[in-house]
C-alpha cells in the first residue's frame, strides 16, 4: 500500500503531521478522524513536490483568479463566509468547480476552517492557498488574503504565458521541417530513385546518401514513432525518480541561452511565492517549505530545504542562499538588505517584479535569436536534399552540352 505523508490539528488544536500507510486518501482521513485529528493536506509520498497548478485539469487557473477576486470583495463588504462560497458556487458557470465550492461550503457550515475545507480538493487549492487562507483566518484578513491570492495566481499565469510563447513558435516550426523532409524523403525521392534507375547513370555521393535515406525511412518508418514514444517514456520516468529528476533539472539549467531562462524562471517563481507568503503572514520556515514544493524544479528545491535547515539552525538567510549557488549575487544581496531591514517581503516582491520582466526581455531575445536560426537550418535541410536530387540532372544536361 502507499505511503501518506499528512498534516492536520488535534482536539486541542495543536497542529500535528507524519507519514502513514493506507490504501487510499480517503481512508486515511477516516483514520485520523476517529483519532480526533482534522486532517489537512495529505499526499502521497514521493508526490509531494508536483509543479502548482492552481487547480485540476477540469477548473483552469482563470476561474481560481476570478474566485478570489470575488470572494475577497464578498468579505469585504462584510457577507457571512457561508453565504459568500453559497453564491459564488451558484453563478459558477463550471460544473466540476461548482461542486469544490459546494462541498467547501458543506464542509465550513459543519464547523470546519476555510482552509481545512479547501485541504479536502489538493487538486484545486494548492498548499500555498490553504496555507494564506489559514493565516488570513488567523489574523482577521482575509479579504486582503484573497486579493494578494488573486494578484499571484494572476501573476504567475502571465509569467508561465511568457514562457509558453516563447516555446511554441520553434516548436511549431521544428515540427512542420519534420513533417515536410519526412514527405520528401518518403514521396518525392522514391520518384528521382526510379528515374534514376532507368537512366543507368552513376549517381554522386549526397544524392546517394539521400536515397539511402529515404529508402531507411520509407522501409523503417515506425522506428522513429517508436523512438519518440521511447525518448518521451525515458524521460518521465526519469523525471519520477527524485534522483534522476534532479540531474535532469539540473542539466536543463546548464543549457545554453534556455537554462538562463529558466534560471531567472525559476527565482522570478521563488521571490514571489516566498514574498506573498511572508506578506500574508506564513512563518518563515513554513513559507520556504510552500516555497521548495511548490518550486517546480528539483535543484531549487534542494537549496531552498538545506536553506530552511540552516535557518533552524540559527542561521540568517542570506549566507545559506549564497552557499547553495542557485541563486545570483544580486539576489542574495538584496534579500540580505530586506532581512536586515526588515522589509523582506517587500524586497522579495522587487525582485520578482524585475525577474519577470528580465523573462519577458528574455524570451523575445530568445526568439530572435531562434527565427533566424530555425530558418537557415530547415532551408539547408530541404535545399540540401532537393540540390542533391538535382545534381545527376546537372552532370547529364553538362554532358550531353559538351
Amino acid at each position: 500500500m502507499p505511503v501518506f505523508t499528512f498534516s492536520g490539528k488535534d482536539a486541542s488544536g495543536q497542529k500535528v503531521s507524519g507519514e502513514r500507510v493506507a490504501p487510499n486518501k480517503q481512508t486515511l482521513s477516516q483514520q485520523l478522524r476517529r483519532e480526533r485529528i482534522t486532517p489537512g493536506a495529505i499526499r502521497e509520498k514521493g508526490k509531494e513536490f508536483a509543479l502548482p497548478t492552481f487547480g485540476s485539469g477540469k477548473v483552469k487557473v482563470k476561474e481560481i483568479a476570478i474566485f478570489f477576486r470575488q470572494f475577497s470583495v464578498m468579505i469585504d463588504a462584510g457577507l457571512p463566509l457561508v453565504q459568500c462560497l453559497e453564491i459564488l458556487a451558484a453563478n459558477q458557470e463550471n460544473q466540476a468547480f461548482q461542486k469544490i465550492l459546494t462541498g467547501v461550503r458543506t464542509t465550513v457550515e459543519g464547523g470546519a476552517t476555510l482552509a481545512n475545507a479547501m485541504r479536502q480538493y489538493p487538486n484545486t487549492f494548492d498548499d500555498l492557498t490553504t496555507n494564506m487562507i489559514e493565516a488570513g483566518e488567523t489574523g482577521g484578513i482575509l479579504d486582503i488574503i484573497l486579493q494578494r491570492l488573486a494578484t499571484y495566481v494572476e501573476k504567475a499565469v502571465r509569467l508561465k504565458a511568457a514562457v509558453r510563447s516563447a516555446l511554441i513558435y520553434p516548436i511549431a516550426v521544428v515540427v512542420i521541417a519534420t513533417l515536410i523532409v519526412g514527405a520528401l524523403l518518403k514521396f518525392v525521392v522514391p520518384i528521382f530513385s526510379n528515374l534514376f534507375a532507368g537512366l543507368g547513370v552513376a549517381l554522386p555521393l549526397p544524392t546517394r546518401m539521400v536515397m539511402g535515406l529515404s529508402a531507411f525511412v520509407s522501409s523503417f518508418w515506425w522506428v522513429f514513432i517508436f523512438a519518440g514514444v521511447g525518448i518521451v517514456f525515458g524521460f518521465k520516468q526519469i523525471r519520477k525518480h527524485p534522483q534522476g529528476r534532479y540531474y535532469f533539472d539540473k542539466a536543463l539549467l546548464h543549457l545554453p541561452v534556455i537554462g538562463s531562462l529558466l534560471r531567472k524562471i525559476a527565482v522570478g517563481r521563488f521571490t514571489r511565492t516566498l514574498g506573498t507568503l511572508i506578506t500574508s503572514g506564513v512563518p518563515i520556515l513554513e513559507g520556504l517549505a510552500i516555497t521548495a514544493r511548490t518550486s517546480g524544479n528539483a535543484v531549487l528545491e534542494e537549496a531552498l530545504m538545506k536553506v530552511r535547515k540552516a535557518i533552524e539552525e540559527g542561521r540568517t538567510i542570506v549566507d545559506p542562499l549564497k552557499e547553495c549557488g542557485v541563486f545570483p549575487n544580486m539576489v542574495t544581496q538584496m534579500i540580505g538588505v530586506g532581512e536586515a531591514t526588515g522589509a523582506m517581503d517587500s524586497m522579495l516582491q522587487k525582485i520578482a517584479d524585475f525577474y519577470e520582466e528580465e523573462v519577458d526581455a528574455a524570451t523575445k531575445d530568445m526568439l530572435a535569436m531562434l527565427e533566424p536560426l530555425i530558418i537557415g537550418v530547415l532551408g539547408l535541410t530541404i535545399g540540401g536534399i532537393v540540390i542533391s536530387l538535382y545534381m545527376p540532372l546537372f552532370a547529364m544536361i553538362a554532358k550531353l552540352a559538351g
